[in-house]
């Protein structure tokens, strides 16, 4: 395991003890699923980047249909 040290506002904190309270997890394994989620966010951002600056900017009904999926795999019970 790496350990960090890491300072934060009070209310912030607060936040992130009751979000893993709600999750049922210690506020370490919230903080570890946050930032892995927040690196793959990152790295997806990127690699859309790179697709548009190749294949130029994705179209509305692109958009529109991405946007489609998104909204019915949230739905989907895992």
């Amino acid at each position: 395991m790496d350990r960090l040290s890491i300072t934060m506002d009070p209310h912030l904190g607060q936040a992130v003890r009751e979000a893993a309270a709600r999750a049922g997890t210690s506020v370490s394994a919230w903080l570890t699923a946050a930032a892995a989620s927040r690196l793959r966010n990152d790295l997806l951002g990127a690699a859309l980047d790179a697709w548009e600056a190749e294949d130029g900017a994705f179209s509305d009904a692109e958009l529109d249909a991405a946007a489609r999926l998104l909204a019915h795999d949230r739905h989907r019970v895992p």
